[in-house]
């Protein structure tokens, strides 16, 4: 079984790593301040944990984005290029400013014609950069329970062997998934989280609400 590199503690990153040792993988959290991760660690036992951001990047077979859109590459930069290279980097990040929300809308620092995941794929070409669980709720992204209806996660990216590794995973944890092809189609799927936080912003409803594909 891989080992799982996350970049980030908030959050996403600590849930994200939760599931996967629920599933029997071993994960390194990377953070600027590992030392806040010690109940995380404590909590999910001899399979968790913790380093820099550079330690995670080198424990992880595969690895997890799970920071701030506008920290993605700074964070990346702590990593050593080659502990980047070939693998398959799950990119949950959002592009989100620093303004406010628009009755309720809020708003990216990229255009609709460039995403942040063609950014960062563009400066860090040798890794492989499958976005996925940018638009669902932390409750919500290990087996979330919809009375048997599994919730959709949208994924892209340039490469079919880490969309595929990146599918497993989605069905470990209670997805269905759709491949909306290369890392352009980012520019469709990041905004997907704009449209689930309206609820949030609009009638404070933050939990209990995930996308799906519905098909004849």
């Amino acid at each position: 079984m891989k080992n799982i590199g996350i970049l980030g503690s908030g959050t996403v990153g600590t849930t994200l790593g939760s599931g996967f040792i629920k599933y029997g993988y071993k994960v390194c959290i990377g953070s600027g301040h590992p030392e806040k991760l010690d109940d995380w660690k404590n909590q999910n036992g001899e399979n968790a944990s913790t380093g820099s951001f550079a330690d995670a990047a080198a424990f992880g077979d595969i690895l997890v984005l799970a920071v701030k859109g506008d920290a993605a590459r700074t964070v990346l930069d702590h990593a050593d290029a080659s502990d980047l290279n070939g693998k398959t980097v799950i990119d949950t990040c959002n592009p989100i400013d620093g303004m406010p929300p628009e009755n309720g809308v809020l708003r990216f620092f990229t255009s609709i014609n460039q995403s942040l995941m063609e950014a960062l794929q563009k400066e860090f070409p040798e890794a492989n950069f499958v976005k996925a669980y940018n638009s669902v709720g932390s409750d919500l992204m290990v087996n979330p329970d919809f009375g048997g209806i599994k919730p959709t996660m949208f994924i892209c990216g340039n490469s079919d062997g880490a969309k595929k590794e990146v599918t497993e995973i989605n069905t470990l944890f209670g997805f269905d998934t759709e491949d909306m092809g290369a890392v352009e189609a980012a520019r469709a799927i990041e905004p997907l989280c704009l449209l689930w936080c309206i609820p949030g912003f609009r009638n404070n409803e933050w939990t209990g609400h995930a996308f799906k594909l519905l098909r004849k």
